[in-house]
């Protein structure tokens, strides 16, 4: 059964990370000095803060309690990070932001005892910083990860050559490891195997910086190149050939992560237009009153809401053991268009001052542009969805 009722302890995690973000966040948007040249939190400033959060007992919703963190399921992981998230700093200072979030919850996952202990719980700890190297440049690996050329070979028995080119990485220039996708063969469906790669491991190149339109994760995009960078065989994750299913692991409810936070982000648009049309007038009358605003502003309501039920609809179905991936790319669809439509939206409402930088909404509109790239370009995610319709037909709207 569905149930939308809060538990008290989610609700309690809900309303301290909402009091949280507006006592110690969101005042330091205002402040410029507080931004890095990424055009996110400062880093001594975000460390700090962290420090906070940790005191809060806010800290990594995503991790079991033993590990250090909150033990929360999906579904209190969605109420959470959408409050986080209205403002643009929230998602980093608990610890639940890509890439970090989503390579904390597979190491978890699938990791060895050993893995874990050497790169999961220094991650916990604030010690270290990770980043997934998967995406490649034509001809490689995109959208079709079958495409990938960076090898993976065998050397001994015991350790493994990895030779390639990666771009787009996100948080790659703060990234203390990164976990590699990389051809270990050519039989179909278990052509790719996942490795652990250690930044300072002889080899390995960050060629580049590559500047984006929006702001940036933490350490920005890059673009990195391997050679002949040699790793033990104990730094595989999983078995050999099984490259993808540690790609799913990670990627499908960081999908959702990413819609948890997005849906706090066009929250915030809708707050900040809210707020300028119910004191700026026009025509005689404040912009709140004007027909033609109430249902630009009802449309987008009624979005966020239909965004949060597929959200929580997503959330649930993976608490519930199941894969998840058409209810997962549903909304991740549907709430990275919505969000820049909120976006749009409040700076439709709030004119010039929208466009300037007097108000969040010019960074988030900028950040919401790659939502629907990133993760899986929307078109990539009509297809999982249609095939499963193709698969299930009416069955595809079954309840539970």
């Amino acid at each position: 059964m569905i149930d939308f009722t809060l538990s008290p302890e989610i609700e309690d995690v809900r309303q301290r990370t909402r009091d949280f973000v507006a006592e110690h966040i969101l005042p330091l948007e205002d402040d410029p000095a507080n931004y890095d040249e990424h055009e996110n939190l400062r880093r001594d400033v975000l460390e700090a803060t962290r420090t906070k959060v940790k005191e809060a007992g806010l800290w990594c919703p995503q991790l079991p309690k033993e590990i250090g963190g909150m033990g929360m399921p999906m579904t209190g992981q969605a109420v959470m990070y959408e409050e986080a998230n209205y403002s643009i700093f929230g998602p980093a200072c608990f610890n639940c932001a890509a890439p970090d979030d989503g390579n904390m919850r597979v190491l978890n996952q699938i990791g060895t005892e050993a893995q874990k202990e050497k790169w999961l719980r220094p991650m916990v700890e604030r010690e270290l910083r990770g980043a997934i190297s998967m995406t490649e440049p034509h001809p490689g690996g995109g959208s079709d990860p079958t495409m990938m050329l960076t090898t993976a070979k065998p050397k001994g028995n015991d350790k493994w050559v990895i030779n390639g080119h990666k771009w787009f990485i996100t948080g790659a220039g703060w990234a203390d490891f990164f976990i590699t996708i990389a051809r270990t063969s050519d039989e179909p469906r278990r052509e790719l195997s996942a490795f652990i790669v250690p930044r300072d491991a002889p080899g390995f190149e960050i060629v580049r910086k590559v500047a984006i339109m929006g702001p940036e994760e933490h350490g920005g995009h890059c673009e990195i190149k391997y050679t002949d960078v040699e790793v033990p065989d104990e730094n595989r994750l999983l078995e050999v050939g099984q490259g993808m299913r540690v790609a799913q692991t990670r990627l499908v409810p960081a999908r959702l992560t990413h819609c948890m936070r997005w849906l706090g982000l066009a929250k915030r648009s809708m707050d900040v237009a809210q707020e300028y049309i119910t004191r700026r007038e026009a025509f005689g009358s404040t912009l709140a009153e004007h027909e033609s605003v109430q249902m630009m502003m009802g449309d987008v309501a009624k979005d966020i809401q239909i965004g949060r039920l597929l959200t929580m609809h997503a959330a649930w179905s993976l608490d519930q053991g199941e894969r998840s991936m058409k209810e997962v790319s549903m909304a991740k669809v549907f709430v990275a268009n919505m969000l820049h439509r909120a976006v749009d939206t409040a700076i439709q409402l709030n004119g010039a001052r929208g466009y300037s930088k007097d108000t969040v909404l010019e960074w988030i509109y900028r950040y919401a542009r790659q939502a629907r790239i990133l993760d899986g370009a929307d078109e990539v995610h009509k297809m999982i969805f249609a095939r499963a319709y193709t698969k299930q037909g009416r069955d595809f709207w079954r309840w539970g």
